[in-house]
């Protein structure tokens, strides 16, 4: 009994070393309690003690923090110094070191960019790479740098570096940034599309995942005729396959193309004829070679796919191919502009057959937009009705009690793929994105255009008219519309397809 009572004596006195015991566990939510900092509280609200409670030996911690003397610690001492170094400083030398030491970092690595690029102006950052956070940062940013040393306050934003700096902001400015990392990026991206091109047979699942952020321009045309099926993935019987779509292409022209004049196939021909020369970009379209083509194309889709015909929207749908495919054979990257009569004549013929059959492609998946009173639209306005409702319904409410009707804006965003809503470059990037997409042009677009819509809900939310409200829907401000907000709004349609392509029972309330 007496070792037993001994034994629970070492216990009760030694509960603070006994392996396993309880201990109280700090964290950035909970800290450490620090007398120095905290002995106020007690002072300030004194509670005396129901029942005497022996006091308890300071923890292991805490002794060990009060007995160390460590350089780092910020005790009171370290805040009376610095208090003292407060006083003795001028606080405008203070800030004109601060401005100088600046000013001479930014000096110091803009003589390293130039050394490490002697010849080479670094071009500006494309904004695709610097839109995601430039919301964040654009408040620290809106002076320039070098007024730094005429500000007063030393912001916290000044103290990184410029090229730091110009990145969150958002800046294109060349002679602030360092184009090392864009380039690296994109010399990256474009060596493995290339690595994954030049195997004897391309792994078209690798290839949609790789294009669904992007294409480079020197392999889109390439990818592109991959991805919407009209080459094989082998790569031997890709010659055999365009010589024998291209020939087919050149027979059907020969054996329909004099019918346009009959009485049978006057009004498509016409329509066909109206409609090209109010399409974009002008400088390109209207071309003479380039309206043949155009005329040739549609009139040909048309004949052979009598269910639907032509439709006015379909000819917007021709662009993008064939400035893609002859962008290969023209040095000039404004294509815009571009002397279709400078490209060789059988360079012509085939960039005609490849846009034809990849057109072609495209509008096997969406052809019920294009039959009669053009249903597939009709179904798709109203499923982008029921997902805006749910997605944002205050945008949606607004334009109800507006009386603006989705088919009034929306119609043309599912017929045209939005291209008369976004400049033809971001429509290109678009197009990667969706012909990496299953079901891209036919059910992502969806998406896309819910995306797009809430996108202008603050300017939508201010429009307190029926008149302005449409007018604004029909003429979006998206001309300086680049990759970035291209690439930010496909982000926001795959998280609405994320969250609601597999639970059908979400569009409902």
């Amino acid at each position: 009994m007496a070792s037993d009572g001994a034994r629970r004596q070492f216990w009760k006195r030694s509960t603070s070393k006994v392996p396993g015991s309880i201990q109280h566990v700090y964290g950035a939510q909970h800290p450490p309690f620090d007398p120095l900092l905290h002995g106020t509280l007690f002072k300030a609200t004194p509670k005396a003690p129901t029942t005497p409670v022996k006091a308890k030996r300071v923890s292991t911690f805490q002794e060990f923090e009060s007995n160390t003397s460590d350089a780092w610690d910020a005790g009171e001492d370290d805040d009376e110094l610095l208090a003292m170094a407060a006083e003795n400083l001028n606080s405008s030398v203070v800030m004109e070191t601060a401005h100088r030491v600046l000013r001479n970092h930014s000096q110091r690595q803009e003589r390293h960019q130039r050394r490490e690029q002697p010849s080479a102006e670094p071009p500006p950052v494309p904004s695709g790479d610097l839109r995601l956070v430039k919301s964040v940062s654009e408040s620290h940013t809106a002076c320039p740098a070098d007024s730094a040393s005429n500000t007063a306050p030393l912001q916290r934003s000044q103290s990184l570096p410029h090229s730091a700096t110009a990145a969150l902001g958002g800046a294109s400015d060349p002679s602030t940034l360092s184009s090392s990392a864009p380039s690296e990026r994109e010399g990256s991206r474009l060596g493995k599309f290339k690595q994954l091109l030049a195997g004897p047979n391309t792994d078209l699942e690798e290839l949609r995942k790789l294009s669904w952020s992007g294409i480079p321009k020197p392999v889109r045309p390439i990818t592109w005729k991959l991805l919407s099926g009209y080459l094989p993935a082998n790569v031997d019987r890709r010659p055999a396959t365009l010589q024998r779509k291209q020939k087919e292409y050149f027979a059907f022209i020969e054996h329909y193309y004099d019918s346009r004049n009959d009485e049978v196939h006057q009004d498509t021909y016409r329509q066909i004829h109206i409609d090209i020369p109010r399409m974009t970009p002008e400088a390109l379209i209207l071309q003479p070679k380039v309206t043949e083509i155009f005329e040739r194309i549609l009139f040909i889709w048309a004949i052979r796919h009598p269910a639907s015909g032509y439709v006015q929207g379909i000819n917007d749908l021709v662009t993008p191919f064939f400035v893609v495919f002859i962008c290969e054979h023209i040095e000039d990257d404004g294509v815009d502009t571009a002397d279709v009569s400078r490209v060789p004549e059988e360079v012509l013929r085939n960039v005609e057959a490849d846009t034809y059959w990849c057109m072609s492609r495209l509008l096997d998946g969406i052809q019920d937009n294009y039959t009669f009173a053009q249903p597939g639209i009709q179904m798709k306005v109203k499923m982008l009705e029921e997902l805006v409702s749910r997605i944002d319904e205050q945008v949606h409410r607004h334009l109800d009690q507006h009386e603006v009707r989705y088919l009034q804006f929306a119609f043309r965003w599912m017929n045209n793929l939005l291209m008369r809503e976004v400049p033809l470059r971001c429509t290109i990037r678009l197009w990667d994105t969706y012909q990496s997409e299953p079901e891209g042009f036919s059910h992502f677009h969806l998406y896309v255009c819910a995306a797009f819509l809430v996108r202008w809900r603050k300017e939508i939310l201010e429009e307190r008219d029926f008149q302005e409200l449409l007018l604004f829907l029909q003429n979006l401000p998206t001309a300086h519309w680049g990759d970035g907000d291209v690439s930010l709004l496909l982000a926001e349609a795959y998280r609405l397809k994320f969250a609601f392509a597999d639970a059908p029972n979400h569009y409902k309330k």
